[in-house]
């Protein structure tokens, strides 16, 4: 499993917006595509919500790929 780390600067980042920044995908567009496909999880449940807010401590998955999100 690839696990990737995200500083956090501010209170949250948006899904979609998250896989942009740690370059799972090209654009906020595309991550919105992989998040209605269903095949991500925050805190090892399926999330759906494309802007869901993704706050510090929280996991997300998609794959292989576990991204921890961090306090700046």
């Amino acid at each position: 499993m690839q696990k990737l780390s995200f500083s956090l600067n501010g209170e949250f980042v948006e899904l979609n917006q998250l896989l942009k920044l740690v370059g799972i995908c090209e654009s906020g567009g595309a991550g919105k595509v992989i998040v209605a496909s269903g095949d991500v999880s925050v805190d090892g449940q399926q999330e759906l919500r494309k802007t869901a807010k993704i706050r510090a401590g929280q996991v997300v998955r998609l794959g292989d790929v576990e991204i921890r999100v961090l306090a700046d």
